[in-house]
């Protein structure tokens, strides 16, 4: 445990000294979706493999990068690339960079992600505000010694994504004419994607949309206390609504058509989120 908060707290400061400021909000940008970086005003752009401690990103769509810079009046940082429990990383490499944004007094968070449709009402190219979240598939994320600094060892986690912060993105999603779907989200731990027979089981279990992401950081960034929207663009039917396969080309494909929308409501989220 001492050498992980050993690392974070390298990485935090070697982050703070290179911005020299605090981002109020820190964004996590999913498959296909990085194009938010483009609104970033006098953008400073750090890559992971220059900050101690940070993994690399092994996944097409995902560039590896951290970008800090202005949205409206508002600092940000956002991660133009994840990284996943499938890539081979133990789940508290997954989670470094959350907890590098805590360790340097971030409290808000925005965490994005491609998903696949479960929900048979929704459609490629929809976006989904997460209300809450299913993970029953990989090591939970505080596995082993907690960390006392962060959190308590069993934190609560029946409000994760914060009701507030829904509202405000329904209201923003209302201003800017884009219909938004609302659902839970489940976690697989890839990289395979589900059989039809799994997604019929998650399906019964009470999932929307179901991705290979989010949940770990989300665990970490409810068990430190930040304050979470999460935000699914669903970007394939999942196996077995639809009687086709499914690629990770054809998840960004429609990522790209879906990204003028999601842009736009992270954008008014940003501009009227009080923090």
């Amino acid at each position: 445990m001492g050498n992980i908060l050993s690392e974070i707290k390298e990485a935090g400061e070697y982050i703070k000294k290179k911005i020299g400021k605090t981002p109020q909000i820190a964004v996590v940008l999913g498959s296909g979706l990085g194009a938010l970086v483009n609104e970033i005003e006098e953008p400073l752009v750090l890559d992971y493999g220059d900050i101690p401690g940070f993994p690399v990103t092994t996944v097409e769509g995902h560039d590896g990068k951290l970008i800090f810079g202005k949205i409206g009046d508002k600092y940000i940082l956002a991660m133009k690339g994840r990284f996943h429990y499938y890539e081979g990383y133990d789940v508290s490499k997954v989670v470094f960079a959350i907890r590098v944004f805590k360790y340097m007094g971030i409290n808000n968070l925005i965490v994005t992600n491609a998903a696949g449709g479960i929900n048979k009402d929704f459609n490629p190219g929809d976006l989904m505000i997460i209300k809450d979240h299913i993970s029953f598939f990989a090591p939970s994320a505080l596995r082993g010694a907690n960390i006392d600094e962060f959190g308590v060892r069993f934190p609560d986690m029946s409000k994760a994504y914060n009701p507030e912060l829904i509202q405000l993105c329904k209201d923003a999603a209302l201003k800017e004419g884009i219909n938004v779907r609302e659902g839970v989200y489940i976690f697989a731990k890839g990289p395979m994607y589900e059989t039809p027979a799994e997604i019929r089981a998650m399906s019964i279990l009470g999932a929307d949309a179901v991705g290979m992401s989010t949940v770990p950081e989300v665990t970490v960034a409810n068990h430190a206390g930040m304050n979470i929207l999460g935000i699914s663009c669903i970007t394939n039917m999942a196996a077995g609504i639809l009687d086709e396969p499914l690629s990770h080309e054809g998840v960004m494909e429609v990522a790209k058509i879906a990204e003028k929308n999601f842009v736009a409501l992270v954008k008014r989220v940003v501009t009227d989120w009080e923090v």
